[in-house]
C-alpha cells in the first residue's frame, strides 16, 4: 500500500486571494505546511499540487515537487485527485492518498500518522479526517469551524458549521465536541468516486465536502486528535494569531 500526499494551493481564494504565498513568520504559508508534511516519514511520495504559475516557480526554486493542474477546481480534493493521476505510475485502488491542506500552517506530522493509521490497520475504511477535540467554546460557535457529529464506532454521521453537538447547559470540553482539521485520507478507489460525483444538497447547504460522503452511503472515519493551539488561515486576521502560536511551537523550530 502506497502513501502519496498532496497539498493543494491556489492563489485565487476567495477571502484572502494569494493566501498561499502569504509570508507568515518569514516564510510563505505553504511553505511551512510542505515542510512540516515532509517531516512524515511513510510517504511513498509527496507533492504540491496549484494552477498558479506563481505557486509553481515558487516550488521549483525550492525544490519541492510541484504538479500543475487545471485552474477550474474550487474544490481541495478535486485538485487533489487530478494531481494523483498527473503524477504517472501505478496508483492501485487500495493505495492511501492524503490531502492536506494548504492553509494549516501550524499541522504536525504526528497528524498525518493519526489519519493514515486507521486505513493501515482496517482495509475496510474508506477515509478518514483528522478530528480535534474541542476545547474553547468561542470555537464550537465559530462558523469558520466544521464540527463532526459521529457515532461511537468513529463514523461520521453529519459534519455543520452549527455549533454541534447541541449543549444544554453551559458549553464545556466535556461535551467531546470535535472539528475537522485539515488533513483527509482516502482510498484511492474512494477519492476517484467522491471526485466523479456531483456536489449533493447537504454538502451545498453547510459548505462541506464531507456531507458529499453521507450522501453517497459510504463512511468516513474519524481520526482522533487531542487539542492544541493550531490555528488554520481562513482570512488576514488569522496570520497575526498564528504568528503569535507558532513563536514557541517546537515544530517551527525545526526548520526555521
Amino acid at each position: 500500500m502506497k502513501i502519496i500526499g498532496v497539498v493543494p494551493a491556489r492563489m485565487a481564494a476567495s477571502r484572502f486571494p494569494g493566501k498561499p504565498l502569504h509570508p507568515i513568520s518569514g516564510r510563505p504559508m505553504v511553505e511551512h505546511v510542505y515542510l512540516r508534511a515532509r517531516m512524515y516519514s511513510g510517504w511513498d511520495n509527496l507533492v504540491l499540487a496549484t494552477c498558479d504559475r506563481e505557486i509553481e516557480a515558487f516550488s521549483k526554486r525550492k525544490g519541492f515537487p510541484v504538479v500543475m493542474t487545471g485552474s477550474h477546481h474550487t474544490r481541495a480534493l478535486d485538485r487533489v485527485a487530478e494531481a494523483v493521476e498527473r503524477l504517472g505510475g501505478t496508483v492501485a485502488d487500495s493505495d492511501v492518498i492524503v490531502c492536506v491542506q494548504g492553509d494549516e500552517p501550524m499541522m504536525r506530522p504526528d497528524m498525518i500518522d493519526a489519519v493514515v493509521s486507521p486505513l493501515r490497520a482496517h482495509p475496510s475504511i474508506p477515509c478518514t479526517v483528522l478530528a480535534m477535540h474541542i476545547a474553547e467554546e468561542s470555537i464550537w460557535r465559530n462558523p469558520d469551524t466544521v464540527k463532526i457529529i459521529h457515532n461511537d464506532a468513529g463514523e461520521v454521521l453529519y459534519t455543520s458549521r452549527a455549533p454541534v453537538p447541541y449543549c444544554k447547559g453551559p458549553f464545556s470540553p466535556a461535551l467531546m465536541a470535535r472539528r475537522i482539521y485539515g488533513i483527509f485520507a482516502f482510498r484511492w478507489q474512494y477519492l476517484k468516486a467522491f471526485t466523479a460525483h456531483a456536489q449533493t444538497r447537504l454538502e451545498k447547504l453547510e459548505a462541506c465536502d464531507s456531507n458529499r460522503i453521507l450522501d453517497m452511503s459510504f463512511h468516513q472515519y474519524i481520526a482522533p486528535y487531542p487539542y492544541i493551539e493550531s490555528f488554520s488561515v481562513d482570512s488576514p486576521d488569522d496570520v497575526k494569531l498564528v504568528e503569535k502560536h507558532m513563536a514557541s511551537d517546537e515544530i517551527w523550530a525545526l526548520y526555521k
